[in-house]
């Protein structure tokens, strides 16, 4: 007998899918997730001294590049829910803000590093 798997929430429901779309579901999950992985390895180097940019800036950069990847990786995780759901159910995929949002966290990062770009120059 299988064990059952895991979100039970997920799979519980509906009918098992053609395998290609839920490896596809898990493919854009993991694609995801490695966005996140890399500003957290962003936040670390940014954060490094080696950096030339002021200590205030250094730390704001690193804490919302901490958020992004944060909110990179628990979107990619509600998304993969939704997605593999309407599979198994047959129901139209859910739309997704996560692109449009991790774009304004970004272009928030990009307004703080050219601040502090341009106070570490004039002083």
């Amino acid at each position: 007998m299988s064990r059952p798997r895991f979100p039970r929430s997920v799979f519980g429901e509906g009918d098992e899918p053609d395998a290609r779309f839920t490896l596809a579901n898990e493919r854009t999950f993991l694609a995801w997730v490695r966005s996140g992985l890399a500003m957290l390895a962003g936040a670390v180097a940014v954060h490094a001294p080696a950096i030339d940019l002021e200590q205030w800036a250094r730390t704001v950069v690193s804490l919302v590049l901490l958020v992004a990847a944060a909110l990179a990786i628990s979107l990619a995780w509600r998304r993969w829910l939704a997605v593999e759901r309407s599979i198994r159910t047959g129901r139209p995929l859910p739309g997704f803000a996560g692109p449009g949002t991790l774009a304004g966290v970004i272009g928030v990062l990009i307004v703080g590093v050219a601040v502090g770009v341009l106070v570490a120059a004039v002083r």
